[in-house]
């Protein structure tokens, strides 16, 4: 087995998508020697080099870089190609590791078929992968970077994240650098886009750096930039993903996405709703109800998730405490899982 050519995964455990694969490959069964895990320091922008640039010019983890099948042999000399979305990576995982497959593997593991059998339940998982959970409206970045609606969460969320930012920045000030004093070779489009990246980080970096500023204080543009930074953050959290909250609720059949079954789109949910329960202030040891009560109370009045009752809502004590949410259930199910102890075990992130 060791002779024989094998995939690589370029992760990060700070990559919410690095996550999903990272679950698919516990689900599948792969045996640890199957694929070589390299990670990718996103802290100090390793992801904007030339060199992972050359595997996947979107500069985004996770990508896994696959042997193609017919140079699957010591004889003859490896080719590889690289895989770039989330969703194209756990289906690729899905179909490599079956009990039809032919992957030379050591793992003596299960390997469940997660693609839904039939067209309807296959259209449900596309739905809810690409409709809601890879959506604009539920980008787990974008609500990583505008956790803060008012000046107080702005200064904790500024000491969180400045490291992170600061170190985009750098990275593509090098890069950019470089390339200008010929170090390093980079097309006009590498160049084009690394200055786009940085600007983009820039304007945030801006926000996050005058976070401890009262606004009083601040300049005439500086205030307009976290006036719009505010704005942007109620929409993204207060409507946009109480948007997604309310369909995945309403929309998940139970325990699991599409049922009794754990299927593909489940990966892809747990690691952005382990996300998101992390950014409104949750634990991995929280259970289902304490979860849903912190995303309602970080968020604000405009999410009610409603509970699984019969009747009347529930008005005890009592009654309250055991009414349930689909999303609830849902994390509950998935929190006992083998593949939530070995990517989740020690914290979400």
């Amino acid at each position: 087995m060791s002779d024989i050519p094998k995939a690589v995964l370029y992760y990060s455990n700070e990559s919410i998508w690095s996550c999903a694969v990272l679950l698919a490959l516990e689900e599948k069964g792969y045996g640890e020697d199957e694929v070589v895990l390299k990670v990718v320091d996103l802290a100090k922008g390793e992801n904007y080099g030339p060199k992972f640039l050359r595997l996947n010019s979107k500069a985004t983890v996770p990508t896994l870089v696959v042997p193609l099948d017919k140079s699957l042999s010591v004889d003859v000399e490896s080719r590889y190609k690289a895989i770039t979305e989330t969703k194209t990576i756990i289906e690729f995982l899905d179909k490599s590791r079956s009990p039809l497959s032919h992957t030379n593997t050591t793992s003596q593991a299960p390997a469940p078929i997660l693609t839904p059998a039939t067209i309807d339940f296959a259209a449900t998982c596309k739905f809810f992968i690409e409709d809601l959970i890879h959506s604009e409206d539920g980008d787990p970045n974008n609500l990583m970077y505008m956790n803060a609606r008012n000046e107080e969460s702005l200064r904790t969320l500024a000491d969180s994240v400045l490291p992170l930012m600061k170190g985009k920045v750098h990275a593509l000030n090098q890069c950019l650098s470089d390339a200008q004093a010929g170090n390093i070779r980079a097309s006009d489009k590498v160049v084009k886009f690394w200055t786009s990246k940085k600007e983009a980080a820039q304007m945030l970096l801006e926000v996050y750096e005058n976070a401890k500023v009262p606004s009083t204080a601040l300049g005439a543009s500086a205030q307009a930039r976290r006036e719009e930074y505010f704005k942007v953050a109620k929409v993204s959290w207060e409507v946009a993903l109480v948007h997604v909250l309310t369909k995945l609720n309403e929309k998940i059949i139970g325990p699991y996405t599409l049922g009794e079954q754990y299927s593909i789109a489940d990966p892809h949910l747990t690691a952005w709703f382990a996300r998101v329960v992390m950014l409104a202030g949750g634990s991995s040891s929280d259970n289902g109800n304490v979860v849903i009560e912190k995303l309602e109370k970080h968020i604000g009045s405009s999410l009610v998730l409603p509970n699984i009752v019969s009747g009347d809502a529930p008005r005890t004590d009592a009654e309250r405490s055991s009414a349930r949410t689909k999303l609830g259930i849902y994390w509950d199910t998935v929190k006992e899982r083998s593949s939530w102890k070995k990517v989740y075990g020690h914290g979400l992130h």
